[in-house]
């Protein structure tokens, strides 16, 4: 990997450069690599502020919305001013004021079985900061058919929840969890129920720290390990988690051999037929 960092990229990033466990070399690699954040609400704001801080060469975003006023309580990387923008193109423009080194490609639609093989096809890692159960499944099934290690984040009310799925051939996936979506109905959203504004700040910020170590090849990741965080207890709590042998996905016999296998609606399940 050859170095090309200028004199602006060796002041800007210098509190990077100067830890031996980044240095220059870590740095190239974070400008070098290629991110796909899906979604840039809640968890997606963080996510994407810190990754192009950070350095990271290519942000993709993902997000078929638009701002609205009751997303600025906790969408930091969106202002007053961005009402009625696409989400997407307004993370954009917070990204090009941010960090000129960093490369925005933006995807305006909603994440489908239509569109997500080839979405993820060109990045290297996959952030999931969607906030429904369809898309966090269709994310998990594709990334992990694909070998794509991805980020997943979740909140609810005052607690979050975090994880890293790697793509090695031990590691579990979100169907080793969770085989099935909770029947419809049965979780309330944030429209309903209300989310603490600085929770999903914290869940994307430990959401863009694992994906920066991992894209840097440096310290442990949350890979096999889910973190459980209580805003307002203050507590985190792990749970060590296990590639199950009959997950649908990427067990031992796998019913799911390709996204199209599932409906992904409902319990997002394989299809009766």
């Amino acid at each position: 990997m050859g170095l090309d960092l200028d004199a602006t990229q060796l002041d800007r990033y210098s509190r990077h450069i100067i830890m031996d466990e980044v240095g220059p070399e870590g740095q190239q690699r974070l400008l070098d690599s290629r991110v796909l954040v899906i979604g840039a609400g809640g968890l997606g704001a963080p996510i994407i502020q810190y990754l192009a801080a950070a350095g990271v060469g290519t942000l993709g975003i993902a997000d078929d919305d638009v701002v609205e006023r009751s997303n600025l309580q906790r969408q930091v990387i969106h202002a007053d001013a961005d009402i009625g923008t696409p989400k997407a193109e307004s993370a954009a423009e917070f990204v090009a004021r941010l960090n000129p080194d960093v490369t925005v490609e933006t995807h305006q639609l909603r994440v489908s079985p239509e569109n997500v093989e080839e979405l993820i096809a060109d990045y290297d890692f996959v952030v999931d900061g969607s906030d429904n159960f369809q898309t966090r499944y269709l994310v998990n099934d594709a990334c992990t058919l694909a070998g794509k290690p991805f980020s997943h984040g979740a909140i609810y009310r005052f607690e979050g929840q975090v994880t890293t799925f790697s793509s090695e051939d031990d590691a579990p996936c979100y169907r080793c969890i969770f085989p099935e979506a909770p029947p419809a109905g049965t979780v309330p959203d944030c429209a309903t129920t209300g989310v603490l504004g600085v929770l999903p700040g914290t869940v994307g910020c430990i959401q863009a720290t694992e994906t920066v170590k991992h894209l840097m090849g440096k310290g442990k990741t949350l890979s096999g390990r889910l973190l459980f965080y209580d805003a307002m207890d203050m507590t985190f709590e792990e749970v060590t988690i296990q590639k199950n042998p009959g997950c649908p996905v990427c067990g031992d016999d796998p019913a799911i051999e390709s996204i199209h296998d599932v409906e992904y609606a409902e319990t997002c399940s394989i299809s009766a037929d």
